[in-house]
């Protein structure tokens, strides 16, 4: 017998949270599908071959994608999703009829913890973002969306230059290396209580296995919002930092959760049982 199937492809897979998420919604929701994990390897003949093979299993509904694939993968697909066009990444593939198409969940699923926030008024909006990589294109296009002036640091300045003309190009947005955090500073941050004020990690340091992240929490001004994307650990010296001097923190989980819950509905036709944010929270970080 067999039955409806998603799946998260990558290299490496092993430790991908996805499987566990998505396959505690398909259990509370009493639906008859599975979500699976599949290595697919870095090389580009490995990801040309997989979808030839899936697409034709009749049981195979679509597939997350992840690193290193994110982009790889756009010139495989029938079709690209605008906001992922536009994004330039894909990390949700959905077989919808014959065609396979493309699409980026990872802006919404990071805008979700911010929506109380975004929903008000502000007299100015800023965010500091740290890193250059896939996930940092969905968070730059999200926040130009939401009014913000971005500061992009990178170990490759002209990197985060090249991502802000291409993702926000209009707009006075910065790019600066990502060593200018690791030290104090003295600058002398105005009134902030009006503002709204980001600082993201939108990188891999310190993540279980990568250096540490140098960030020194006097260049973020008072009342920040601290925001991790890393999810192992889970509260990371980043956050603890921020918390220490009373800064409000959002952890990788939030994201991950934000972005699998759009991914869901797209895969199995119907929104996740979201009212179980908190066990789901607790299986995820025993």
């Amino acid at each position: 017998m067999t039955r409806p199937y998603a799946e998260v492809i990558g290299d490496p897979i092993a430790q991908s949270k996805s499987p566990t998420i998505h396959n505690f919604w398909l259990g509370k929701l009493g639906i008859d599908a599975e979500y699976r994990a599949f290595l697919v390897e870095k090389q580009m003949e490995a990801l040309e071959a997989y979808f030839p093979l899936a697409s034709t299993d009749g049981d195979w509904v679509g597939c997350n994608v992840t690193m290193p694939h994110k982009q790889a993968v756009m010139p495989l697909l029938d079709r690209i999703d605008p906001l992922a066009q536009s994004i330039g990444a894909v990390n949700t593939v959905v077989r919808e009829g014959l065609k396979l198409v493309g699409y980026n969940t990872d802006a919404a699923g990071f805008l979700e913890p911010l929506s109380a926030d975004l929903a008000q008024t502000h007299y100015f909006r800023m965010a500091r973002i740290l890193g250059t990589g896939g996930a940092a294109r969905a968070i730059i296009t999200a926040l130009a969306g939401h009014g913000f002036t971005l500061v992009v640091a990178g170990r490759d300045p002209a990197k985060a230059r090249a991502l802000l003309d291409e993702l926000a190009p209009k707009g006075e947005h910065h790019a600066i290396d990502l060593a200018h955090f690791a030290d104090p500073t003295d600058f002398p941050f105005d009134d902030r209580e009006a503002c709204c004020d980001l600082v993201i990690n939108a990188s891999s340091l310190g993540m279980q296995g990568q250096p540490p992240l140098a960030f020194d929490w006097s260049h973020a001004p008072p009342g920040s919002i601290a925001y991790d994307i890393v999810t192992a650990p889970l509260d990371t010296a980043f956050l603890q930092g921020a918390r220490a001097i009373g800064h409000r923190t959002i952890d990788g989980l939030s994201m991950l959760i934000g972005q699998a819950a759009v991914a869901f509905e797209r895969f199995f036709g119907q929104p996740a049982p979201r009212d179980h944010d908190a066990e789901l929270r607790e299986i995820l970080t025993r």
